[in-house]
């Protein structure tokens, strides 16, 4: 099952897009957007970003997890992703966004 963008109204009125793997499993959050045409152009944004493995930042919390953020061209971040327990559990989902995000659908809730 292929992976979709979900659109949706959330916290404060703002829209956001989730990624979400063929599993339905969020694999990429957005950050909020004024309305739901902004939120389209972040869809856009990762499926033409998600390809180049060099906008995917890799980082470790301060508990110790890791997790990633994709950034556009211009280094603005357009998602970001859950916490994982190992670096290559992260790494598997950095991989799962750049497979999922290039062909998949949108729907808008």
């Amino acid at each position: 099952m292929a992976g979709k963008f979900t659109i949706f109204s959330g916290k404060g009125g703002k829209t956001y897009f989730n990624l979400k793997a063929g599993n339905g499993e969020i694999i990429l959050a957005s950050q909020g957007y004024v309305d739901k045409s902004g939120a389209r152009n972040g869809v856009e944004s990762v499926k033409n970003n998600a390809a180049q493995s060099g906008r995917f930042e890799k980082k470790t919390a301060s508990n110790g997890k890791f997790h990633f953020s994709l950034k556009a061209g211009n280094g603005q971040i357009i998602g970001n992703s859950e916490m994982y327990d190992s670096e290559k559990a992260r790494d598997a989902g950095i991989a799962s966004v750049a497979s999922n995000a290039p062909g998949a659908a949108l729907v808008e809730e």
